[in-house]
Order: C-alpha cells, then sequence, then structure tokens
C-alpha cells in the first residue's frame, strides 16, 4: 500500500457517498477534488457526463479517479425513461470519462469506479465472490456493460478497480433513510418471505473500502464492497428493530412491493445476493463495523 499523498479526483463529490469519501480523503492527507457540472470553487474539475471534461489537461496532475456519479436507481418506479437515466449515466458517463482520461499525456495511475453487486442478479443462497459469473436482468446488464466501460481504462496503462457495492446504510440517505420513518412508528417488518439475502455495508466502512483500494496498488479489478455477513431480509429486518428499540411486527407482502415499486421492487428488494468481500479480505483490509447492528449504532449515532 502506498503512504504518498495523493490528489484525487471524485465525480459524484456531492453525493452521500462522494461526500464522505471526500472528508475521509483530506482527513487522511490527500487532496480531493470535484467533478463537476459547475465549478463552485477551483477545487472543481468541470464535466459533462455525456460529453466527458471540459478541459482534460485538469487530470494532468491527479494520482486517482474515483467515479460515483449516477442516477439513484430507488429514485422513483422504473419507468421506460428513468431506466434509460440510470443506464445512460452510468454507461455513457464511464465512456465519456474514460475517453477524456484518454487525452491526456500524463495521465493518473487509478480508476476505482463504482459499480453495485446487481451485477450477480437472483442468486439465491448461492455464496457469491469476485469470481462469480454476472446474473441476468436490467440492473445486472447495466452493471456488466458498466464495468467494462470502466475496464477500458486498462488499456491506457490505469490500475482500474470495479466496488460492486452492497445496500449503503446510512441516515443520510439510501435505504436506510427510507426505512428509518415506518421502523420509528414501530411499522417496519420483513419483505416477501424474508429468505432473500440481502449484503450490505455501513457508509464508513465503504469510504474506508474506497480508499484502500485508492491506496494499495495491489488492489485490482473487481471488489465486492459489502460486510462480510450478508443476512436474510428476515434478519436484517429483526436488526434495525434491535438497533433501533422498535417491534418488526407489519410484514410487506411481495405482491404489494411489486404493485407499488413494479420492476425495481424485484431487483432491488426481492432478488436474494449473498455476497461476501472475498478479496478485501484477501488483501488484509479489516472491517471497523461487520456486525449489522454494531453498524447501525454507529451510523445512527
Amino acid at each position: 500500500m502506498t503512504t504518498a499523498k495523493q490528489t484525487v479526483a471524485i465525480t459524484g463529490a456531492s453525493g452521500m457517498v462522494g461526500t464522505a469519501l471526500g472528508s475521509m480523503l483530506r482527513h487522511a492527507g490527500h487532496k480531493s477534488l470535484s467533478i463537476t457540472r459547475k465549478a463552485s470553487s477551483s477545487d472543481c474539475i468541470v464535466w459533462d457526463p455525456a460529453a466527458g471534461l471540459k478541459d482534460p489537461s485538469q487530470l494532468e496532475n491527479v494520482d486517482a479517479i474515483v467515479h460515483l456519479a449516477g442516477e439513484n436507481i430507488a429514485g422513483g418506479r422504473w419507468t421506460t425513461a428513468l431506466k434509460d437515466r440510470i443506464r445512460r449515466s452510468r454507461v455513457e458517463g464511464t465512456r465519456s470519462l474514460v475517453k477524456s482520461i484518454a487525452a491526456v499525456q500524463q495521465r493518473p495511475k487509478t480508476l476505482v469506479c463504482a459499480s453495485a453487486i446487481g451485477y450477480y442478479g437472483e442468486r439465491g443462497e448461492t455464496i457469491l465472490d469476485e469470481d462469480a459469473a454476472a446474473g441476468v436482468g436490467f440492473l445486472a446488464d447495466v452493471c456488466r456493460d458498466w464495468e467494462q466501460e470502466a475496464d477500458a481504462a486498462s488499456e491506457l496503462g490505469l490500475r482500474v478497480v470495479t466496488v460492486r457495492i452492497g445496500v449503503v446504510l446510512s441516515p443520510k440517505g439510501g435505504a436506510l433513510a427510507k426505512m428509518l420513518l415506518p421502523f420509528k412508528l414501530g411499522a417496519g417488518g420483513i419483505i416477501g418471505s424474508g429468505k432473500q439475502y440481502w449484503s450490505w455495508i455501513g457508509l464508513h466502512d465503504l469510504v474506508r473500502i474506497i480508499a484502500f483500494c485508492v491506496e494499495n496498488e495491489s488492489v485490482n479489478g473487481p471488489v465486492n464492497g459489502v460486510s462480510p455477513n450478508p443476512m436474510t431480509n428476515y434478519d436484517f429486518t429483526k436488526g434495525v428493530g434491535r438497533a433501533l428499540h422498535r417491534p418488526t411486527i407489519f410484514p410487506l407482502p411481495a405482491f404489494v412491493a411489486k404493485l407499488v415499486l413494479g420492476e425495481m421492487a424485484n431487483d432491488l428488494l426481492l432478488s436474494s445476493t449473498r455476497v461476501i468481500p472475498k478479496k478485501l479480505q484477501d488483501h488484509g483490509f479489516q472491517f471497523d463495523y461487520p456486525e449489522l447492528v454494531g453498524c447501525l449504532e454507529h451510523e445512527l449515532s
């Protein structure tokens, strides 16, 4: 692992993960730049996700890029238009970023690109590490194509890491933020059968994982950004209830979830994806909060 201080440029820097990551990198002594649509300070690099960077030469002194930008997959019912935006924001956005990198002579050494465990699709109880094949379905297709666009940067001489992110736990956004109110009102409960596996990660450990991938030059390719303890939805629900000291007695039947959320319910709530972070563990990464209740208590404190 390199101990040298780096300049790291982040797309999606104003989002939940990007904000936390920028703060962590700066605390560790690195310089953090934002790749953004509009410049608001000297630490901004302007880009259009469809067209690339306005001035690619601004990457000349950047050591690593962390690519987090993309349409929110849980932002609403998956209409044809929203699915198109989800796909284009990831696949075409990554393609335009790599084209901008190609236009630079003194290129960054590393590209860490977000992906998602949706890559694996519905897999039941099968334990999945980074060598598992891609699944089928909308998210699996998007993730596969997204990673292929990022991998193109390796042909330009960059070390490429794609972090397949699980269910991110933080009260600041994502799945947990949406769960908090019903759970606090005592209306939380299992979803569908409750037997489907959810692979999760606390925001604190997720940004540590991304920073680890930036700093550790021996890490390449896909990395599962999840806790080592995937849980069934039943156990996950009970864990949230324990952390909040609330009952979990109001289930959400599968047919209701599908009626309300459509295709999104299948891929995000009812699909079973049992993922383990084998590559991180092989490289010696230590989780601060590997257990659900401890993670929730930290994130909610």
